[in-house]
């Protein structure tokens, strides 16, 4: 039997996250050349399968995961409730294969011997390629120079390249550098998402050319700590 996520979901927490969402759905309206082209990623990192059934109920069909283990354990807890899942996370080369396993696309792919691991265990998976525009050492991300490559060498082991992601600086001019070269970078290569943009820099990533923005703190609130 196929589950409810309105049914499974508690009451006070499918309220909050439905307003929670369309205020998002305003947000993105407000700042998006063609809003119709933007996707809520629900990221749910720290908060429990509830949170998923609840985005799914409020109209969010795809949820992002940091966790490996978390997404594992969300995935078998709600069940075939349709959910397209994205894992967000840095790829562990020995962690790879459960990461094709568990998610549909993965997000994080930014080293050459993670594209060709990904081809070898999981032909034809799909992926998006994750860039960094700020060099700062704590950063995932292949380089700009470097993404091309990289999704050149992906396409030609069989992998399905559907876009590039990237997290901004925090200032607003580095952002919308960010953002800029990003969608540039993506027009170039002839990939079709940019998954730019969070809950605090969500218009300015709409506002050049973000097709997937990554929100959790927007639709759950503060994050739970451990």
């Amino acid at each position: 039997m196929t589950t409810s996520p309105a049914s499974s979901a508690d009451a006070s927490l499918l309220e909050r996250v439905r307003d929670n969402v369309a205020e998002a759905r305003r947000r993105i309206e407000s700042s998006s050349p063609d809003p119709s082209r933007v996707r809520i990623v629900a990221v749910t990192k720290t908060f429990g399968p509830e949170a998923v059934l609840a985005a799914v109920a409020a109209g969010v069909g795809t949820v992002g995961e940091n966790y490996l283990s978390e997404l594992e354990a969300k995935r078998h807890a709600i069940g075939d409730v349709a959910v397209t899942w994205h894992f967000l996370g840095a790829l562990q080369s020995n962690k790879i294969a459960r990461a094709t396993r568990a998610a549909d696309v993965l997000c994080g792919v930014s080293r050459r011997k993670e594209v060709a691991k990904i081809a070898a265990v999981a032909p034809g998976s799909a992926i998006y390629v994750e860039v960094d525009v700020t060099e700062i050492p704590t950063r995932s991300g292949a380089p700009v120079a470097a993404a091309g490559d990289l999704v050149a060498e992906a396409r030609g082991l069989g992998l399905e390249v559907r876009g590039l992601m990237t997290v901004a600086p925090p200032d607003r001019d580095g952002a919308a550098l960010a953002f800029a070269t990003i969608r540039d970078l993506a027009d170039q290569l002839g990939v079709v998402e940019r998954s730019m943009g969070m809950s605090a820099d969500l218009e300015l990533a709409c506002q050049h050319g973000s097709t997937e923005v990554r929100l959790g703190r927007a639709l759950f609130g503060s994050r739970v700590v451990p």
